[in-house]
């Protein structure tokens, strides 16, 4: 893990299962020669969100294959197998979901332990109240804007509430003098990277369909290199 990296105001995280996953080497190359930093890792387990796109072996052989900083979003009803394998696969950041981890304190703790990053993610209606304990321990808090498993539903927008629920967080966490990064997930288009990067009321964007073209997937990871930077040098 890069220490620098995570010290940057904003960063576009492609997800890795908006890219060509028949060719995930190279899709990986794109992202490094745009000059992105890091790529998003989403593990489903086929309950709590109704699909599984991508498998533990494939994110262990990728590792091997690029030096991209892996942020890993655990979408599962049972955490605790699914972050001791990306654990061994060598994540740098691990989040988890609040709603379905029965010892929320006991499991950033662990990961902590091992070295890496950790932190929660919340479905878009779970309430922030539920980070008042946990809070301090969070090196990153991901906010989901549309619900799991909705992203292929045609219609599915982002929750009317989402910008209140932003602004909130942020302020919790300026509130304390943290340093807990905030990640959006869900639809992020460059307009919410410019409105919330600018702002510095987030600083990992999950970068989608909506911000990458399958027809032209290097021009589209460039363009978002350029945005990054832009925030990053205001």
């Amino acid at each position: 893990m890069n220490e620098n990296v995570w010290k940057k105001k904003c960063h576009i995280s492609p997800s890795m299962i908006t890219l060509d996953m028949c060719n995930l080497e190279q899709q990986c190359r794109l992202v490094e020669e745009a000059g992105l930093e890091m790529i998003h890792v989403d593990i489903l387990d086929g309950h709590f969100s109704p699909s599984m796109p991508l498998g533990l072996d494939t994110v262990k052989q990728l590792r091997k294959k690029t030096n991209l900083e892996f942020e890993a979003h655990v979408m599962v009803t049972e955490p605790q197998f699914f972050v001791d394998e990306l654990i061994e696969a060598g994540a740098s950041q691990i989040v988890f979901h609040i709603e379905t981890c029965d010892h929320v304190d006991g499991m950033l703790n662990y990961i902590h332990s091992k070295g890496i990053r950790a932190g929660v993610a919340l479905k878009p209606a779970t309430l922030l109240t539920n980070l008042d304990y946990i809070l301090d321990k969070c090196d990153a808090v991901l906010l989901m804007l549309i619900n799991p498993g909705f992203a292929q539903v045609k219609g599915e927008a982002q929750a009317d509430y989402a910008p209140r629920k932003i602004r909130k967080l942020h302020e919790m966490i300026k509130g304390r003098g943290l340093d807990t990064k905030v990640i959006l997930d869900g639809r992020i288009s460059p307009e919410n990277i410019r409105t919330y990067g600018a702002a510095g009321e987030a600083n990992i964007f999950v970068a989608g369909s909506t911000c990458i073209s399958r027809e032209d997937p290097a021009g589209s990871l460039k363009r978002l290199k350029e945005l990054e930077d832009q925030i990053n040098n205001q």
